[in-house]
């Protein structure tokens, strides 16, 4: 019989199943974007069906996590793992099938239902099979697969496409399933919140909730912002998002403890991780495009380029458990905050011919606040959370961060193509007009030189707002983090059986 909170027999093997989880999620996530021409070509898929095929995986996955994470403390967190991993095989298998680009939204949706239940179980498996004096560690660990999944992507990816069919993308996801499925069963201990009543009417308020939410931000860039898909939809979802934190305030058996948001350490760790991650999407849907149409790589050497970041990161990631021994969880998110907005800074100054010794450094740089900041910040949060609300908390944290991702896709995004077309020459072509690629497949010299300056400019405003993010986390996290790491609250009841 295993105690949540203290150190498993098996849980360096346990970690090790939980990453392999992540990483495929995270893998899965960076990778359909190389596929795209090839879906276009082969599938008669339109834009818009690439828009739905992109977001219905997004859709599902942010409006589901929170629910996800109550289901896993409520009736097992391994269960949950496992079942959320049967269902992204099966709708993987399905999406690598598919004849139709209907057929691939609802295989991508399906993945989403799947991702959402594995993502808020990996981080509280983690929590409750590591004491405290090893969790930083293992936390470094598992952010270290994280990022370096983001990374691994692209150039698997493009391994992937250039061999295989489109499907591959997809196919690649079931064994690395299959294998966590069954190392999850054989390695890792059950555990659950305890016997309490289940909060259905908090369930179905918080998924339509941010089901409309993650809605409204993903049709605006196509949308507007003044019409009834984008405004009508986001005043609903937060209207229903503010009655499920009213309901929960007062149920008897709230799905999600918002009491934890009482707790300092909670709080500057969530708004530092939300801020992260709402600069890292925008940097990487912008370095990705300049890499390869403005330093003209092909898909694979542009995926290799940018192994820097993952590499920095790793080390720091490993680093910061040790200096985490010796330094409070404040000190370690303000530091990594800032040589993040330094990191920043020197993606601001790249320009259109400029070499890659300056990008490779900058993201050497961004790879080191991040190493240092994302453990910390995690650890704090994680740490204010009783072991019994241990999948709810992850689900919050999972939630935040994924929100970060939609919004800095969706502002950056939608500024890094309003900025491209304000700096194009008046009379630049249509096809240029509507993308970099656009001005770069019509061949003609001076306009190509022309659109990468445009597309240049419009990344550094990117790259300015991302570094006054990073300085606003790291204000964040000195003004509410508290100077040492708070004790993980142990003594509350759970229920805890033996693994398989």
């Amino acid at each position: 019989m295993h105690t949540p909170g203290t150190a498993h027999p098996r849980r360096w093997w346990i970690l090790a199943a939980l990453c392999l989880s992540l990483l495929v999620l995270v893998i899965d996530n960076t990778i359909l974007n190389l596929a795209i021409p090839s879906l276009m070509s082969e599938l008669g898929a339109s834009p818009q069906d690439i828009q739905w095929i992109i977001s219905s995986y997004t859709l599902a996955f942010a409006g589901l996590l929170l629910t996800a994470g109550g289901l896993a403390d409520r009736y097992g967190r391994r269960r949950m793992l496992i079942i959320g991993l049967a269902v992204f095989a099966i709708a993987s298998l399905l999406a690598s099938r598919a004849t139709s680009p209907a057929v691939l939204i609802a295989g991508r949706a399906l993945m989403g239902v799947g991702g959402s239940l594995v993502m808020p179980a990996t981080m509280s498996i983690l929590v409750t099979v590591f004491d405290e004096s090893e969790r930083r560690k293992a936390i470094a660990a598992w952010s270290t697969v994280s990022l370096a999944g983001i990374l691994v992507g692209p150039s698997l990816g493009g391994f992937l496409l250039e061999h295989f069919w489109w499907g591959s993308v997809f196919l690649v996801n079931v064994p690395v399933a299959v294998v966590a499925i069954v190392a999850a069963a054989l390695l890792m201990p059950e555990s659950t919140g305890g016997v309490r009543r289940a909060d259905v009417l908090g369930a179905v308020l918080c998924t339509v909730g941010m089901v409309a939410v993650a809605y409204a931000v993903i049709a605006a860039p196509g949308h507007g912002w003044d019409g009834l898909a984008t405004t009508g939809v986001l005043a609903f979802g937060l209207g229903v998002l503010a009655v499920f934190v009213v309901w929960e305030l007062r149920a008897p058996a709230p799905m999600l403890p918002l009491r934890v948001f009482r707790d300092r350490n909670f709080a500057g760790g969530t708004l530092s991780v939300m801020l992260l991650a709402f600069a890292a999407a925008g940097m990487m849907l912008a370095l990705t495009q300049y890499i390869q149409l403005v330093m003209g790589y092909g898909v694979l050497r542009a995926g290799l380029a940018l192994l820097p970041f993952a590499a920095s990161s790793a080390a720091f990631n490993m680093a910061g458990a040790t200096l985490g021994r010796r330094f409070s969880n404040r000190v370690m998110v303000t530091t990594g905050m800032f040589i993040t907005a330094a990191g920043f800074g020197l993606l601001w100054s790249l320009a259109p011919d400029g070499g890659y010794p300056l990008l490779g450094a900058a993201l050497a740089v961004m790879g080191m606040g991040a190493g240092l900041a994302t453990p910390a910040a995690v650890t704090a949060l994680m740490g204010a959370i009783p072991p019994k609300d241990a999948g709810a908390g992850s689900a919050m944290n999972s939630t935040l961060s994924q929100a970060g991702n939609v919004l800095g896709v969706a502002v950056l995004g939608s500024a890094l193509t309003s900025g491209y077309l304000s700096r194009l020459p008046a009379g630049a072509p249509a096809g240029a007009r509507d993308s970099l690629a656009g001005a770069v497949a019509m061949g003609d010299p001076h306009l190509i030189v022309a659109a990468r300056a445009a597309f240049t400019g419009s990344m550094s405003v990117g790259m300015a707002v991302g570094a006054v993010l990073s300085v606003a986390a790291a204000v964040f996290a000195l003004a509410l983090l508290r100077a040492r790491p708070a004790a993980v609250h142990v003594s509350e009841p759970t229920h805890e059986a033996t693994s398989a």
